[in-house]
């Protein structure tokens, strides 16, 4: 059916989509296994960030918090408002 030129032809064209396949494959493999990982990446530092930004939120609350009781503790236990009082 085929010439042996043809088989030949035909041969030689499928032993180098054969190696451009085994050569692309890889890198195809590669770049996309790279952009899923930054993907990633991206992902976990945009709540690494938000998360720093809510902790810094949380500690000045605290900080906030730890002063106001401060300052009732001293209204509530100062000898000298209990002494005007009485």
């Amino acid at each position: 059916m085929f010439s042996l030129n043809a088989k030949n032809s035909l041969t030689f064209v499928l032993i180098i989509l054969f190696v451009g396949l085994f050569m692309y494959i890889p890198k195809i493999y590669v770049s996309n296994n790279i952009y899923y990982t930054s993907k990633d990446i991206n992902r976990l530092y945009s709540h690494y960030i938000s998360l720093n930004e809510e902790n810094t939120f949380l500690s000045k609350q605290l900080e906030d918090m730890k002063f106001k009781n401060q300052v009732i503790d001293s209204l509530l236990f100062n000898p000298l408002i209990q002494l005007e009082q009485k």
